[in-house]
């Protein structure tokens, strides 16, 4: 669910300001902004909790709560007074509409850095919440309690306005849900379509062989990730993948002109559009006054496909995981796009999967063909992580939380 949070209030610079005509303008702007070439290298994580009560994890959790427990990193949002700080590793900390917290990293070079600053900042964080009572959940939505919004901001009331018509998967995943996400280097011209493309083929196995949402609100759903049930239940125009097919940077601009606008901004701050008013509907005149280029970025930061490109490729289909085994799936993700013979490995390995998201979703890794094809590709990401320069007993740690997973059917042991 991450990207909920990005910017309330939205800065608008100068050049924010510049009326977009036509088409070709916002082709011309998406596409300049969407992939940063050059060498792979750095990687970063965004991770998110529910949070919960240590001595109830059901009891409704209270802004007049979690804002105090988090200081002095405790965002705006949830305290307009409030300065805060980064964290211990300079990362920054938000928090999600349902009161689920987001630690958002540097981009660093190296899986072991990754791991040191993630380490640190979720210790701190731990750290800060037990002394108010609160505890980090550790499933990828909340088994307990129901969606309920804790933050209302002028964003969050548009969003909540518009994903009302998609039933209950708009709150359940507003509110109630929690993702690992993995952000890479987009690469080098002549390879950005084989990693995007990759990226896209081994979404469904990775998604099922790191499945960690099956109960929430108090039931078992039937599904090996309520999480991604919420997110494939919703307008497919705004979460749905991005097609593979053909240049990367052209169907990212197609998608994003064709997806319904969630909302105009006036004075900096979102308000509801009409429905099914597509961007490209809008430069071609449906609204009285033609869009900007802030109405652009900010129609950009409300689309939420598996696979989004931000300069950077953000990965957002993995579920939370408990704990420290947030490392599993983002080492993975990392040993497979360190070197771009993996990729193409990858791409290949995983051709069978592509395309297999609500088996994925609903199954785990109790469909045959995921369970197959994640254990080779497990096995190849398994046997490039030395690659990463990862120390052996993280590397340890990694091949113990992959080697259970395969084990229990996807399932946490």
């Amino acid at each position: 669910m991450s990207g909920l949070h990005e910017g309330d209030t939205i800065e608008q610079p100068r050049i924010s300001e510049a009326t977009i005509r036509t088409i070709a303008q916002a082709e011309g702007y998406i596409s300049g902004i969407c992939f940063k070439t050059g060498p792979p290298g750095r990687v970063g994580a965004e991770l998110e909790w529910t949070v919960h009560h240590a001595d109830d994890p059901g009891r409704p959790l209270d802004v007049a709560v979690l804002g105090p427990a988090l200081a002095p990193h405790t965002p705006s949002t949830l305290d307009p007074n409030a300065d805060p700080l980064p964290l211990p590793s300079g990362a920054v900390l938000t928090v999600e509409p349902g009161g689920q917290v987001e630690i958002s990293t540097q981009p660093v070079r190296t899986l072991t850095e990754l791991h040191a600053a993630v380490t640190a900042d979720r210790h701190h964080l731990t750290a800060l919440l037990a002394r108010a009572g609160l505890r980090l959940g550790e499933f990828a939505v909340d088994p307990w309690r129901p969606p309920r919004r804790l933050l209302h901001t002028a964003r969050y009331d548009t969003m909540a306005d518009t994903f009302r018509s998609y039933g209950p998967h708009g709150a359940t995943m507003m509110c109630s849900t929690a993702a690992v996400q993995v952000c890479l280097d987009a690469g080098r011209p002549e390879r950005i379509a084989a990693r995007w493309t990759a990226l896209h083929s081994v979404g469904p196995v990775l998604l099922a062989l790191f499945a960690n949402s099956p109960r929430h609100a108090g039931v078992d759903t039937g599904w090996a990730s309520t999480r991604m049930r919420s997110w494939l239940g919703m307008d497919p125009g705004r979460t749905a993948p991005v097609p593979v097919t053909g240049d990367p940077a052209t169907q990212w601009t197609r998608y994003a002109l064709r997806a319904p606008i969630l909302g105009v901004l006036r004075d900096g701050r979102p308000t509801p559009a009409p429905a099914e008013v597509t961007f490209a509907d809008w430069i071609r005149g449906a609204l009285p006054d033609p869009p900007t280029l802030a109405d652009l970025d900010f129609h950009l930061s409300t689309l939420f496909p598996p696979v989004r490109p931000r300069g950077y490729l953000e990965v957002r289909y993995l579920d939370a995981q408990p704990g420290d085994e947030w490392l599993a799936p983002v080492a993975l993700v990392t040993a497979l796009f360190d070197d771009e013979p993996t990729v193409d490995a990858v791409r290949d390995l995983s051709a069978p999967a592509a395309g297999r998201w609500h088996e994925a979703a609903r199954a785990g890794l109790a469909d045959r063909q995921l369970a197959l094809t994640a254990r080779k590709v497990a096995e190849l990401a398994l046997g490039r992580l030395a690659g990463t320069g990862l120390p052996q007993g993280l590397q340890a740690d990694v091949h113990e939380m992959v080697g259970r997973r395969l084990a229990g059917g996807g399932r946490h042991a």
